[in-house]
């Protein structure tokens, strides 16, 4: 049985990720490529959908420029032959202000011959939100119409 892609695919992410070591990743990536990482991307431009390698390869570099993986855990996954589906733990610290931040994403990726072909990663963004903030948002409480 041969290695999932998902595998080799996560190893490169988290090594370009903490090391800036670009062309593994790079060599794992389709040409037409199709990501979206949905979230708040007005506290994080890197955030949103993005077509083709390019576009991808420069999301990777702002990760790395402003964030490293200190730990992750699976605490869910499901695969199928080109397909991978997970849901995650990351623990990280933001470079710009040493601060840990801990959060948790749901991951869908497709590969096609051993690249991948679409990502789509929802994160839980209101834990985000406060913890980039440094305080708890109060939100209004909601009332039943009744």
């Amino acid at each position: 049985m041969t290695e999932h892609s998902l595998w080799r695919f996560s190893r490169a992410l988290h090594r370009a990720i903490n090391d800036r070591h670009f062309e593994d990743i790079k060599a794992l990536i389709d040409e037409d490529v199709e990501w979206a990482i949905y979230g708040p991307i007005d506290m994080f431009p890197f955030l949103g959908a993005r077509q083709g390698k390019a576009a991808v390869l420069q999301v990777i570099r702002q990760l790395a420029d402003n964030f490293r993986v200190r730990r992750f855990d699976r605490e869910s996954i499901m695969l199928g032959v080109d397909s991978a589906s997970s849901m995650l733990r990351y623990s990280l610290t933001a470079l710009d202000s040493d601060k840990p931040i801990s959060l948790r994403v749901a991951q869908f990726a497709q590969f096609r011959a051993d690249r991948l072909i679409s990502m789509r990663v929802l994160v839980d963004t209101f834990d985000l939100v406060e913890q980039a903030l440094g305080r708890a948002i109060h939100l209004p409480k909601m009332t039943g119409v009744g």
